[in-house]
């Protein structure tokens, strides 16, 4: 793959520059994703209400197209137009959210179709991070997201991130500085257990 030099703006991470979001959203707007800072680690972000972005986030990070995305919501308002959940997992999400957790729960007819998967449902995420919080809430609608690199990564440099991704791939790299963490914990509660699949930044102690 041909390395180039994507735009990188440095954008405070706890006060983030309205101007700065402005900028990302509108190339979220326009079909080309984004990188951006999580409570967790840097991800991709796209519009979830245009297939061809979507399409773009599969092939610049190579998924199975069996394997769905997650979705950037607000709050749980939103989460309730795209997914039902009970109401343990509700008190568990009202505690827990926002927070570095992906919850793998049951899809409503509103919610945007992934890749090729037949199983209706779909992972949600509401990160902690003022950036992410801002990037979400500015582009009015749910973000489809997945992370920039695998999820062992637990140090990630937005200069190298950049560097990584061809000029032509990536819209802009909201950098917030350097990231020190672990990816999300995530939580498969479509069934009336919480199952949880992967161990991450969230703690779950309250679940076991």
């Amino acid at each position: 793959m041909a390395r180039g030099r994507v735009q990188r703006l440095e954008i405070h991470p706890e006060h983030p520059e309205p101007h700065r979001i402005r900028q990302a959203v509108a190339r979220l707007q326009s079909g080309i994703p984004v990188i951006y800072p999580t409570d967790s680690l840097y991800g991709i972000a796209a519009d979830s209400s245009q297939s061809a972005a979507m399409q773009r986030l599969y092939a610049l990070r190579r998924h199975d197209p069996k394997k769905p995305l997650s979705l950037v919501c607000t709050d749980l308002a939103q989460v309730g137009q795209f997914a039902t959940f009970s109401t343990e997992c509700f008190r568990f999400m009202k505690r827990s959210l926002p927070g570095p957790y992906t919850l793998i729960l049951s899809a409503t007819k509103s919610a945007p179709r992934m890749g090729q998967s037949k199983r209706r449902t779909i992972g949600i995420r509401i990160p902690a991070h003022p950036v992410a919080q801002a990037l979400a809430s500015s582009h009015g609608s749910p973000l489809l997201s997945t992370s920039v690199r695998e999820e062992t990564d637990d140090v990630q440099d937005p200069v190298e991130i950049a560097e990584w991704f061809g000029a032509h791939e990536i819209g802009v790299v909201l950098d917030a500085g350097i990231l020190k963490g672990r990816a999300s914990t995530v939580i498969d509660w479509t069934g009336d257990e919480p199952a949880i699949l992967r161990r991450g930044a969230g703690p779950v102690d309250d679940l076991e």
